[in-house]
């Protein structure tokens, strides 16, 4: 204890102008208290009173602590010299809390430490024995806890349990109160006052108060033995939007719907069952114990501290005094025994029975007792209680604890009970026992409240009852109720609530819950009952309550307006008022400009901060005056329940004349025999700015209140009022009086912000202003607010108003007066006008405030820069609205002095007029000698009005600019609108330069600039506005949003027609041009054509998507307004029709040139020449049942000679006419060789009619006798050149060329550059990789130097890249090639007779793409020209052949990026072609491969010495012994089998020439390095690796290597590799197969 005795920490210098403690005892201003200064190292930031004692907190979070500390043996420190709580430090405390004999604290962490005294477990402390502990004789825990102490709070209902962090602390005599940051209220501690749903006391770990959970608590505060919350309230409805299922299941919940709640709702608290708890069964022939007295505690110094009656006896004694004062027991009644126990208890002895009372509530004691026996079955007390426990009665069952209100199924006592089966019943043993004579005192207490409540309490009880309930009381239910849906979570909100949670200042939407002990009337409901669970004080409910605190027997309220209700015991005045008792809130008797924003509740008085005359905040006290008294015998204290009405005390708050000496007060603290206050020096003028700021904006709305109250309430909700305005104006004062509560409901939420900042102003930065944090939110605030008034006055409601006036209004003459400052309280003439703009003057007073703090900084500091930027802003918002004040009085007297029929259709609420020209300075050039022409300005249109009509141009589509002075002399001004343009001319240069600005200016806000300083046609030439078309033209009756260059639509925008068409898209000088989506309503179908693509002067031109209301979708090229170029049009979808698919050229909207057809219904797929619309030309024909037809057609028929071949391959040639009919001379051969010859005639599916000669061959035929020539497939085909030809004139147009290799080649790369910035910018959606690429498409590579292989690399690279994306235009041309070569060959396609088509189309997209990008990059060699490894190598036949070079071929170029795209439908037709091949070469080798190695390599003669004799496997070698099978040459075959998985020619030889590497790496150990490979050795071998590979189509992709592979490698290595590859396929095939 040696180093607890120094008294402060000495931890460096502190200022001494902040955190100044003064402590003074309690009294009023008979007598001068003696007001102590504490002065400390640190700034004291919260000081926290107990009975005797008191904690100090201090910036850096230590604790320190003065007074009489029983819990450390009687210790005594004076409050100048406070202990420092070493055990504290380090933990940086931010929160500290004294009770009455117990101290807590929070931690910055959210831990929480208790210390002091534990009887009743209110310090939450269980192990026992510990040094810092003493133990007692209550049961579960150490009586006294001598240092702080950790104390876990554990949420049991997640799972794992996780602990709680609290922020806020409230300590009592016996209980203690936490909030969580979950806004939950925690409690531990003994009594009804905890609000906990148990019958177990004490409660040793702090446990959730479950009738709170689901509601946002504020704050909490405890008094002597009862309890504050202050709850934000539930939005409106928040109990009806609950899930029927949910709301059947809780159907006796408290938590109730409306319709359930009706006959509940119609009463008032005090028709609730004053029992919240159960009552012991009492059995005939048992008498019922009176309460026992409670024993007394001895405090340091000789002092005793009595029990409040009906508590457990304060906290425990000790065993040195129960043992010199033994507890005096109650004398039973003279008809009762009472057998005295060995051990001090008292035992009840049966008796017949109990007397009945004569003031009892029930006429018969029978029928009480059969009330008891309804309402609960408790067992009797336990009859062995030791001598230093205290009664447990004295806790639970007293005259004044443990009452509450039951569930709504539980009727009042007076004539009702309970139902059986009601669900709210709890086992017998979980709550203490309560006699009979007890429960008579509780029914007769509750008729005696009923009964002694003064006339006001029954007036505001009666009011209560008549509106809706918004909170149940609390009541034991069935379940869980943490286990019950939270009310007002998972809800929809008002928008105010909303708002609040989005900008996160103080809620005003609060409401006040108390529980505990009522016998003062400390609860507000009314009554002098006790409520074992929190309920809401309905008459506080919309009062908003900002703080709350709890005295010993009253409480406390503060309301955002600044007044302050009070109510309980009122014995030393410390209400404020003179009514006694109080049983609910009341106001507190304060004097005319008092505004109260702290409040502090001790003992027996109270404490009010207030804000005076001037701005430094002052003291008011409430209670009992300080008077010299004789001290008790002994010098013993006590707390009593209801102390003796004191012999002086105060009326109402009382001025403390010391406080103005203490400096600026930043919070009071109330405690029991002590006051405190915490106050600033003001240094520099910062704390008096920050007080004159909170002191402003309290004033500020406390004024708007009065206004809201007096004014605008009953404006509206008179009838007349609205009748006389008018619909119009009657919406504008409804929109009005909306603006106003907004803003006053903002202003009370940001003063109740400045109240805190005040009061924790030492931890908190001056940054964190809300005008600073939130200065959007009040200036959007300020400027509606503005904005509603001049729309008001505009329209003359404010004028209305004035007439009609006060008393027809509503309005008071004196509150009016009051409001506008008038001390006479007479209103002569009512300036409405001046009332409603006094609220823009608190704009000056931020902005001057926030000046006078940002002078206390030097200007480098962030702080100044914060400040001087919020000056700035509400500087400049000030004179912005005192300006439309200003054009809104002007624009009044405008239509005051111009009203008529005319002027009042333009009469409009936001506009305002700028100038007019009703004096001639302004008239129309080349204007008539008797016309009459005047023009209108207003903020939003410029109005030309001639005789009785007039034309409204709108500003946002107004384009001004000065016409050059010539020798005319006209001073004129051109106008420009997006339909018309006209010249205006001014009377003088004065006159044209006056109306100039004036325009540019109203154009320039219009648009959203500031209007200031506009120079003479600076206003912007391109902008965003919105304009309705009124003139005949394509857009007439359009309305359009977007871009203007010049008084024309220009730039991206929205056009849309009332018959439902739209065009959202580019414009270009009033045309539609550019990207666009387009909707054309189609009345016939009653649906829309959409188009979504490229648009040129006003028509559709390029490449779009156009999807027809038919159903049918077109995806191609148009030009004019036409489908042009190539396209693909899909139908028969949502029609009748069959579905079909054309993909091909169109001329003039008409299918013109190549085309393929896939006629889906009918299986055909046509693949030719078109013209207008019909199939017109070479063809060829192929359908479902692998018929081929191949011919001409006219008029959309195959006419003339033409071929057919069968899927048998019988061909037939010969004449055809319409439907496939064959008609005419023709040969038809079959497949054993035989032919027929002569005249046909009919169809090939019916059956053919033949006239001719049959023909057999001979197996030994004469070679002089002539067979008919039968051409084979290709003869009537249309070239492969020749096809597609429109894809790549499209391409070569996106590139800016005429035609192919015609064009500027700077010009297509920048028309490349527009296509891929134009995509990165329209296309917000890209994913990153995509960005990148097209990001890396921006980089051109070298095109006009001589190409090295570095170069030629980086150009690879860049075709490669620019074919992954469809933006490019050579991407695009790849892919529509694609899209083509699929709808070709895919399907109905898929013929093996189109083979060779298919090979030689593929041929031909090359050499056409070739083309492409030998145009783009013309540094590219020829056709088998060689690139060296640098520009300057010489020619290839001088060159050295060392020096490494790349032959240049379009295949090995550009076969790499087409080739995959293709090769499935490709390779399938090399599959069909070489089927029956494949399966006879496949036959052989699933035969051969039954052999083992050996015995294959045997049979296909490979000699013995390639036969390996081991293996490696897992880098062990294995012996190959004769049974093995695959352990040969594993590594060549694994490499031949990935062929299956290349795409090109290319890399299907590399693994090839890989596969006879890794053979001959395999064969060399077996011979000697200078091995050289014959064909009789190795032709062999790698038939042996054929086989093993077991390639399922190896015939298909050996033709499809020789058809495709590059040319300059077909006589090399590589192509003798390939021919040995199918000679081995050949060998295969040859094989027998048995």
């Amino acid at each position: 204890m040696e180093d607890r005795e120094s008294p402060v920490d000495e931890q460096g210098p502190s200022p001494a102008d902040r955190g100044l403690l003064h402590l003074w005892p309690p009294g009023g201003a008979t007598e001068q208290p003696g007001l102590e200064r504490v002065l400390l190292s640190r700034p004291v930031v919260q000081v926290a009173l107990g009975e005797y004692h008191g904690l100090l907190l201090t910036l850096g979070g230590l604790v320190y602590s003065f007074g009489e500390l029983s819990w450390r043996q009687g210790l005594s420190v004076p409050a100048a010299s406070p202990l420092l709580e070493i055990s504290l430090t380090g933990r940086t405390v931010v929160r500290v809390a004294a009770g009455g004999f117990h101290c807590g604290a929070l931690s910055e962490q959210g831990g929480l430490y208790m210390w002091g005294e534990n009887g009743a477990g209110q310090c939450g402390v269980t192990e026992r024995g510990g040094a810092n502990s003493r133990s007692g004789g209550a049961a579960g825990g150490p009586v006294l806890v001598a240092e702080p102490c950790l104390v876990s709070v554990l949420d049991g209902e997640a799972v794992p349990p996780v602990a709680v962090r609290l922020v806020d602390l409230a300590c009592g005599r016996e209980h203690s109160l936490a909030l969580s940051a979950q806004n939950e209220v925690w409690a531990w501690g003994s009594g009804c006052q905890l609000g906990l749903v148990t019958s177990t006391f004490p409660v040793w770990r702090p446990k959730k108060v479950e009738h709170l959970a689901g509601r946002h608590v504020i704050q909490v505060a405890c008094g002597g033995y009862h309890s504050l919350a202050l709850v934000r309230s539930l939005p409106p409805h928040s109990y009806d939007t609950q899930n029927p299922s949910e709301q059947s299941g809780r159907g006796k919940s408290p938590l109730r719907l409306a319709p359930e709640r009706e006959e509940l709702d119609s009463v008032d608290d005090a028709h609730y069952c004053p029992l919240g708890v159960e009552l012991t069964e009492v059995t005939p022939g048992k008498v019922c114990p009176r309460r026992r007295s409670h024993g007394r505690r001895l405090l340091p110094g000789g002092k005793s501290a009595s029990s409040s009656p009906g508590s457990r006896a304060g906290s425990s004694p000790s065993p040195d005094t129960l043992h010199r004062n033994p507890p005096i027991r109650a004398q039973p009644e003279s008809d009762g025994q009472v057998d005295s126990q060995t051990d001090g208890s008292s035992k009840p002895l049966p008796q017949a029975g109990c007397r009945a009372n004569k003031n009892s509530a029930f006429p018969d004691e029978v029928e009480l007792q059969d009330f008891l026996q309804r309402l609960s079955v408790r067992s009797l007390e336990d009859p062995d209680v030791s001598q230093g426990e205290t009664s447990s009665l004295a806790s639970h069952a007293s005259d004044d604890s443990c009452l509450s209100s039951l569930p709504e199924r539980c009727l009042d006592p007076f004539g009702s009970s309970y139902e059986d089966d009601s669900p709210v019943r709890r086992p017998a043993s979980r709550a203490p026992p309560l006699g009979v004579e007890e429960v008579q005192l509780c029914v007769q207490e509750a008729l005696q409240a009923r009964k002694s409540s003064s006339l006001t309490d029954i007036n505001q009880k009666e009011a209560a009852a008549a509106s809706r309930r918004r909170s149940l009381p609390g009541s034991p239910s069935h379940g869980s109720p943490g286990r019950r849906r939270p009310a007002g979570r998972g809800t929809s909100c008002g928008s105010r609530a909303a708002d609040e949670a989005a900008d996160e200042l103080p809620s005003l939407r609060t409401e006040v819950w108390s529980w505990g002990r009522g016998t003062e009337g400390q609860l507000g409901h009314g009554d002098q009952l006790a409520r074992l669970q929190p309920l809401c004080i309905k008459s506080l409910s919309g009062e908003e309550v900002i703080k709350v605190a709890a005295g010993c027997h009253h409480s406390l309220a503060l309301t955002a307006q600044c007044q302050v209700y009070s109510w309980g015991s009122n014995m030393c005045g410390q209400l404020g008022h003179v009514s006694s008792p109080v049983t609910v809130p009341q106001l507190t008797k304060l004097s005319e400009g008092l505004r109260v924003w702290d409040v502090s509740a001790g003992l027996s008085h109270s404490l009010l901060l207030a804000d005076g005359d001037c701005v430094q905040p002052i003291i008011f006290y409430c209670g009992q005056q300080r008077q010299q008294e004789a001290e008790p015998a002994g010098g013993q204290r006590s707390w009593q329940r209801s102390p003796n009405r004191a012999e002086a005390y105060t009326v109402r708050p009382t001025l403390l004349p010391f406080c103005m000496e203490m400096g600026y007060v930043s919070s009071v603290c109330g405690g029991g025999q002590s006051c405190a206050a915490l106050a600033d020096q003001n240094v520099m003028g910062f704390v008096a700015a920050l007080h004159e700021l909170a002191s402003s904006e309290r004033q500020q709305f406390c004024w708007l209140s009065a206004v809201r109250r007096s004014v605008l309430q009953p404006a509206l909700s008179r009838d007349s009022v609205c009748a006389s305005l008018g619909q119009p104006c009657a919406r504008l004062l409804s929109s009005l009086s909306e603006s106003f509560v907004r803003l006053c409901v903002l202003i009370g939420r940001h003063s109740v912000s400045l109240s805190s900042f005040l009061w924790d102003a030492r931890r908190r930065d001056v940054t964190s202003l809300p005008l600073l944090t939130h200065a959007d939110l009040f200036l959007d605030a300020y400027r509606q607010y503005c904005s509603s008034v001049g729309n008001l006055q505009v329209m003359g409601g404010i004028e209305c108003l004035q007439k009609l006036g006060l008393q027809a209004v509503g309005v008071q003459q004196a509150s009016l007066s009051q409001l506008l400052g008038d001390s006479d309280g007479v209103v002569a003439d009512v300036d409405l006008v001046q009332l409603f703009y006094r609220p823009l003057q608190q704009l000056h007073q931020y902005s001057r405030l926030l000046l006078k703090l940002a002078t206390c900084y030097d200007v480098s500091t962030a702080e100044y820069l914060s400040l001087h930027h919020g000056f700035s802003q509400y500087e400049s918002l000030s004179v912005s609205l005192w300006r439309r004040k200003k054009e809104a009085e002007t624009t009044f007297l405008f239509w005051k002095t111009h009203s008529g029929k005319t002027t009042e259709v333009l009469r409009l609420p936001e506009r305002r007029v700028v100038c007019e020209s009703s004096d001639r300075s302004l008239t129309l050039q080349n204007a008539g000698r008797f016309s009459n022409h005047w023009f209108i300005l207003f903020n939003d249109a410029l109005v030309h009005t001639q005789f009785s009509s007039h034309h409204v141009y709108p500003l946002s589509c107004l384009w001004v600019k000065p016409v050059t002075e010539n020798s005319s002399g006209l001073y004129a001004i051109k106008v420009t609108c997006p339909e018309e343009s006209f010249t205006l001319v001014a009377s003088t240069p004065q006159e044209k330069n006056k109306w100039l600005r004036s325009l540019n200016q109203a154009v320039d806000q219009s648009l959203g600039g500031a209007g200031q300083g506009s120079s003479p046609g600076a206003t912007a030439v391109t902008r965003t506005a919105s304009y309705t078309f009124t003139a005949e033209g394509r857009f007439k009756d359009a309305q359009y949003t977007g871009g203007w260059l010049a008084g024309r639509v220009h730039g991206r925008g929205t056009m849309k027609w009332p018959d439902g068409r739209s065009y959202s898209g580019n414009f270009k000088n009033g045309l539609e041009d550019g990207y666009a989506e387009c909707v054309m309503p189609n009345k016939l179908l009653s649906k829309s054509d959409c188009y979504q693509g490229q648009w040129r002067d006003g028509k559709i031109h390029g490449f779009g998507t156009f999807r027809y209301a038919s159903g049918e979708v077109y995806e191609g090229c148009f030009h004019d307004g036409q489908r042009h170029g190539y396209g693909m049009l899909s139908s028969g979808r949502l029609t009748r029709t069959s579905s079909s698919v054309f993909i091909g050229q169109w001329v003039h909207d008409r299918k013109t040139g190549y085309g393929v057809y896939d006629d889906i219904t009918r299986g055909e797929k046509y693949m030719g020449l078109w013209q207008d619309d019909q199939r017109q030309g070479n063809a060829v024909v192929v359908t479902q049942f692998g018929l081929y037809y191949e011919g001409t057609f006219r008029d959309n028929r195959m006419t003339g000679p033409g071929l057919l071949l069968a899927d048998d391959d019988t061909v037939f040639h010969g004449e055809f006419c319409e439907d496939w009919s064959v008609s005419g001379k023709g040969v038809l051969s079959l497949v054993n060789g035989d032919w027929l010859e002569g005249v046909f005639t009919g169809e090939w599916a019916a059956g053919l009619k033949v006239v001719g000669i049959f023909t057999k061959a001979a197996p030994c035929e004469p070679e002089s006798r002539e067979r008919p020539a039968v051409p084979g497939p290709g003869r009537y085909v249309v070239p492969a050149a020749q096809r597609w030809l429109c894809v790549f004139d499209e391409c070569w147009t996106r590139l800016g060329c005429d035609a192919a290799g015609r064009g500027d080649r700077s010009t297509a790369w920048d028309n490349i550059a527009v296509t891929i910035t134009t995509a990165r910018r329209h296309s917000p959606n890209l994913s990153r990789s995509q960005s990148k690429l097209l990001e890396s498409l921006e980089l051109i590579p070298q095109q006009q130097q001589p190409l090295s292989t570095a170069n030629y690399e980086s150009v690879r690279r860049y075709l490669t890249k620019a074919c992954e994306t469809p933006l490019h235009p050579l991407g695009w041309l790849l892919e529509t090639l694609v899209t083509a070569y699929r709808m070709t060959y895919v399907g109905v396609g898929s013929n093996r007779r189109l083979l060779r088509q298919a090979v030689q189309e593929i041929q031909a997209a090359l050499t056409h793409l070739c083309s492409i990008v030998r145009f783009l990059f013309p540094g590219l060699p020829e056709e088998g020209g060689v690139i060296p490894d640098h520009p300057a190598s010489p020619p290839a036949d001088t060159c050295d052949p060392e020096q490494g070079y790349l032959v240049f071929s379009c295949s090995s170029l550009l076969l790499p990026l087409l080739l995959p795209r293709l090769y499935p439908p490709l390779f399938t037709l090399y599959c069909l072609q070489e089927e029956q091949k494949e399966a006879d070469y496949w036959q052989r080798v699933l035969r051969l491969n039954r052999q083992p190695d050996q015995s294959l390599l045997s049979f296909l003669g490979v000699h013995e010495k390639f036969w390996p004799l081991s293996m490696s496997l897992l880098g062990e070698k294995k012996q190959i012994g004769s049974s093995s099978r695959d352990a040969c040459f594993a590594s060549a075959v694994e490499t031949l089998q990935q062929i299956s998985t290349a795409f090109t020619p290319a890399d299907k030889l590399l693994l090839i020439q890989r596969t006879f590497e890794e053979l001959t790496q395999e064969v060399k150990p077996l011979l000697d390095s200078h091995f050289l490979w014959c064909m009789d050795d190795l032709f062999p071998l790698f038939l042996y690796v054929v086989l093993r590979a077991r390639i399922r189509n190896l015939g298909a992709e050996v033709s499809l290597i020789e058809d495709l592979m590059d040319p300059n490698i077909q006589h090399g290595e590589l192509g003798l590799m390939l021919t040995t590859l199918k000679a081995c396929y050949f060998q295969i095939q040859q094989e027998s197969s048995t």
